[in-house]
């Protein structure tokens, strides 16, 4: 099945534990002592181990695409008082930085960023995979 949906089995972890009683989790359970281990093949080399917290870790993170043109999807636009227009969105390629010009799509308008937020706290650039809202000049709500 693994195969079907795309995935290379070589490349899985299949760790069996019992989440109820906590065997095979943090460490090996001798309630399974026949399981030898799994092994991970990848370009980088063979992994191997026993138990899920070690197969969590041997986990790579995907590569951020900071290289290539900035795309955020805006899931909304808010009018906050004092600040102006906020755009919010996820950062899927490129990077988002205060002073940048930027061009909204479909509209075709192009204005600055003066200033990017995560969870309340300015950024000095946001990457692919941050959620972020960024406040933009002379825009309404209505032009985006």
């Amino acid at each position: 099945y693994i195969k079907k949906i795309g995935y290379n089995p070589a490349a899985v972890a299949f760790v069996p534990i019992s989440g109820w009683h906590g065997d095979n989790m943090l460490e090996v359970s001798s309630k399974m002592s026949w399981f030898k281990g799994w092994t991970v093949e990848r370009k980088e080399g063979k992994v191997e181990g026993k138990c899920l917290i070690e197969a969590l870790d041997a986990i790579l993170p995907p590569t951020r695409p900071t290289d290539k043109a900035l795309r955020l999807p805006l899931q909304d636009v808010y009018k906050i008082g004092g600040i102006g227009t906020v755009p919010v969105g996820r950062v899927e390629t490129g990077v988002l930085k205060p002073g940048m010009v930027v061009t909204f799509a479909p509209a075709g308008l192009t204005t600055e960023v003066k200033s990017v937020e995560m969870h309340h706290e300015a950024l000095q650039e946001a990457v692919p995979g941050d959620n972020v809202g960024f406040n933009v000049k002379n825009v309404s709500v209505k032009e985006l």
